[in-house]
Order: C-alpha cells, then structure tokens, then sequence
C-alpha cells in the first residue's frame, strides 16, 4: 500500500468537502493542515475550523471522515481537530479569496 499515493488521494477526496456556510471546499479554505497514512489503512487529518464552536463542527467532520473513507485502501479514520496554529484569511487558495471576494 502507497501511503504517498492515498495521501494525495485523501486530500483531492478533501477537495469535495465543502464548508456548509462559505460554500467552499476546506482545502481550498486552508483548512487542513496535514494528511498522514500507514500501511494499515489509517488515516489521520489534522485541520481546524474557521472559528471555534463552530455549530456545524459535527456535521464537517463526518463529511472529512466520509470523503477519507471514499479513498480505495483507507480503512480507519482520525480527524484531528487543533486550534494552533489558528486560521486566518491568507491560508486560503486564491481561488478561495476570489470565490468570497476577498483581496
């Protein structure tokens, strides 16, 4: 099993997750900030949110976890939700900023 190969798939599988209230997907947000694989299957995304106690925390992270699990050869998934290093605006892609209107 790649692990190389399912982390670059697990990110694009990312991609599809969109933020229910900005309408833009959370690796173009910048919200995640790292994708680890082993051999086993495991999968652990750490990423953070716009804004803690954001009220749809629950609802993202099993669209993170249904999207990792999408991924032929992911078995088990960990979301790894931190605050540090906290987010902000230039974390997000440039499609992202021109998506929200943002300079």
């Amino acid at each position: 099993m790649d692990k190389e190969k399912i982390q670059d798939e697990v990110m694009e599988a990312l991609e599809t997750v969109e933020d229910p209230e900005l309408h833009i997907d959370i690796v173009n947000l910048g919200l995640v900030y790292d994708v680890e694989a082993d051999d086993e299957g495991n999968v652990k995304v750490t990423m953070t949110l716009t804004a803690m106690g954001c009220p749809l925390a629950g609802m993202i992270n099993e669209m993170v976890t249904a999207a990792c699990k999408s991924v032929d050869g992911v078995k088990d998934v960990e979301v790894n939700i931190v605050w540090n290093p906290p987010w902000s605006k230039d974390r997000m892609s440039r499609y992202a900023k021109m998506a929200l209107g943002i300079h």
